[in-house]
C-alpha cells in the first residue's frame, strides 16, 4: 500500500498532456509522476527533467539512455 495515494492521470490537465511524453516513450505514465501531481509544479519539473535528458541530441540514442536508466 503506497504512504501517498497516486492521482488519476486525469487529475491535472497541463501534467496530463506533459505525462503523454512518458506514453509515448514507456507505454505507461509512472506512478511517481501521478503522486507528484499532488504538486503540480514538481510533476511539471520532472517531466520537463525526463524529456530533456531523453531527447536525442547527442550519439547516445534513446533506447540506450532507457537501458541504462533501467540498469541503474
Amino acid at each position: 500500500m503506497p504512504l501517498v495515494t497516486p492521482l488519476d492521470a486525469s487529475h491535472d490537465p497541463e501534467t496530463r498532456e506533459l505525462a503523454a511524453f512518458f506514453n509515448e516513450t514507456l507505454g505507461f505514465c509512472p506512478n511517481s509522476v501521478l503522486t507528484m501531481q499532488r504538486r503540480p509544479a514538481i510533476s511539471k519539473a520532472f517531466i520537463n527533467l525526463n524529456k530533456a535528458v531523453m531527447a536525442n541530441e547527442g550519439r547516445v540514442t534513446s533506447a540506450l539512455k532507457r537501458m541504462i536508466a533501467w540498469v541503474s
